[in-house]
């Protein structure tokens, strides 16, 4: 078997998670799908992500994306479906991606032998992803896989994302923090979104947010000020180092030499990304 440590894994991760996440804050996004009749922001957000698990509850939402306030997903989500089918949100969801990565990466990275290569390494990866309590991975894995290279490269770091997640989602279980703590606790790290951000995409008000902070302070895990203690700092590692563990699968299925190819080329695909303002990183950090 072979050996990649979690820190390997976790630094291949890192590498083309911009290439997924670009889509998410594309002009493209919000534009097609307002022609699809899709509310810009939060709706159109949680559509098409949660469109691969077809047209389900709010409450369904609520609980596999986990961060989002229930109310926003029952203002938002039940008028989605009505406008747009998850099939149409889907086919439009892959027409984003494509005018996103043309315009980011130039049409000569996006036809590339390099773009074909990460594609294989990224799907190759994501053959060892398992479904079991990993919904948002599993409804992916039943997506067919785009042609195009850098269609194909974006659903597999989708289902290489979407199975990272699920099981973050399970340690954040097992630290017994909701959704809005486990933002607060992140957003004091430093390394997150900055707290306005996330209150104004996922629906949470300051007063929920500062309700929150206090219930922290009093087990401990945040200071008067909203620091994290050190106790609360050792809870945000763990979180962090359990995540690591159950994302490992992947990396160690392509192995040692193709998850060091991987992390080369996706690097290099989403420096140019980030170079070009694929990513609001003006809105990472603290206040």
């Amino acid at each position: 078997m072979t050996t990649i440590t979690a820190r390997e894994a976790r630094r291949c991760y890192n590498a083309h998670h911009p290439l997924h996440a670009a889509y998410y804050f594309a002009p493209e996004h919000d534009d097609l799908y307002a022609g699809l009749g899709l509310e810009r922001g939060p709706m159109s957000y949680l559509a098409g992500r949660a469109a691969p698990l077809g047209p389900c509850t709010a409450g369904v939402v609520t609980a596999v994306f986990y961060t989002f306030h229930p109310g926003l997903v029952r203002k938002l989500l039940p008028p989605a479906w009505r406008t747009a089918t998850p099939e149409r949100i889907l086919d439009t969801r892959l027409k984003i991606v494509d005018a996103c990565l043309t315009r980011l990466l130039g049409a000569e990275a996006v036809a590339s032998r390099e773009m074909a290569e990460a594609a294989e390494l990224a799907l190759r990866a994501a053959e060892a992803c398992t479904q079991h309590g990993r919904p948002l991975y599993g409804a992916n894995a039943g997506l067919p896989v785009p042609a195009a290279a850098h269609l194909a490269f974006w659903h597999a770091t989708t289902l290489l994302r979407e199975h990272r997640g699920d099981g973050h989602v399970s340690t954040l279980v097992s630290a017994e923090l909701t959704g809005l703590e486990a933002l607060v606790t992140h957003t004091a790290t430093g390394t997150n979104w900055r707290p306005a951000f996330l209150r104004r995409t996922r629906g949470w008000a300051e007063a929920e947010w500062i309700d929150a902070r206090r219930s922290l302070h009093e087990r401990g895990l945040l200071t008067p000020a909203g620091a994290l203690t050190p106790q609360g700092a050792d809870l945000r590692r763990a979180v962090e180092a359990d995540t690591d563990r159950l994302d490992v699968a992947p990396y160690r299925h392509l192995g040692t030499a193709g998850t060091a190819r991987l992390t080369q080329l996706a690097g290099a695909f989403s420096r140019t990304v980030l170079a070009g303002g694929g990513l609001p990183l003006q809105d990472i950090g603290r206040l």
